[in-house]
């Protein structure tokens, strides 16, 4: 007989959560900005709107069914490593979504290291600016390339349908945070940055300058980087370049050029 499963997140109840969010981090960008812009925002932002839609429909299209079948899988059969805990199925809900926000920082690894997905995962980086627009522009190929590697975490994990809703919730309001544009009081971001990744730790990571590529690369908490040794602070906003020196040119960044870039010849980003 097959065990009753707590119900999902429902996605009208994620939807206002993360446009609440998205609002509030616009309007604090405009009013409290971390960096100077490096080009009109109202352009940078219909340019990433544009492929973030792309890689939404694949998302919807190719992820959503897979990973909702899977995570009813791992439930029902109590699947996984945090399915088998013999905890409260609140500790392991707690467990499954920490073990999804780990799994991702190996992911982000993986697209800086293999160049196949380096030549999608490059699309996000090519971006001469850094704001809340920045955390949903990926390349619809890295979308459908990220689709086993979902299936496997589920299952690997048992991330439940209802462990599912919650981390890609936290997921999406983790990444719009810390790729925005916006100034924390200085107190409350020290203080903030030994939970989670924040604008100034992210912005580390998409500087321009190579020996910074794998700094900071985790999605959500920020114990990942600090053991493997890839955390990195200290560094002022005012000294980073963001973007990738081999693109910095306006024609390398229109969205034709942009979408067709994995499936181009490619240069060393980090040269001149």
């Amino acid at each position: 007989m097959m065990r009753p499963l707590a119900r999902p997140v429902p996605p009208w109840l994620s939807a206002t959560l993360l446009a609440t969010e998205g609002l509030a981090l616009l309007a604090l960008e405009l009013r409290r900005p971390l960096r100077t812009a490096p080009e009109p925002k109202v352009r940078r932002d219909a340019r990433n709107a544009v492929i973030a839609a792309l890689a939404l429909g694949a998302t919807t299209a190719v992820e959503a069914p897979v990973a909702a079948r899977l995570a009813r899988f791992a439930g029902v059969r109590r699947w996984g490593i945090a399915g088998r805990l013999p905890l409260p199925a609140p500790a392991r809900a707690i467990a499954a979504v920490a073990l999804m926000d780990y799994t991702m920082y190996l992911w982000h690894v993986l697209a800086h290291r293999t160049s196949l997905l380096w030549r999608f995962h490059v699309v996000h980086h090519v971006d001469r600016g850094l704001d809340a627009s920045t955390a949903l522009r990926f390349h619809v190929g890295e979308q459908i390339l990220s689709v086993p590697w979902r299936a496997a975490q589920i299952l690997v994990i048992g991330t439940t349908p209802l462990q599912l809703t919650l981390w890609q919730t936290a997921f999406l309001a983790s990444i719009v945070f810390h790729h925005s544009n916006v100034r924390l009081p200085a107190r409350f971001e020290r203080v903030l940055r030994l939970l989670i990744i924040t604008p100034p730790l992210h912005g580390i990571h998409h500087a321009d300058r190579r020996e910074l590529e794998y700094s900071n690369l985790s999605s959500g908490l920020t114990l990942w980087d600090v053991l493997h040794r890839t955390y990195r602070s200290g560094i002022a906003q005012e000294r980073l370049t963001i973007g990738l020196p081999a693109y910095a040119r306006d024609a390398d960044l229109t969205l034709r050029r942009v979408l067709a870039l994995p499936f181009e010849s490619q240069r060393d980003a980090f040269a001149d």
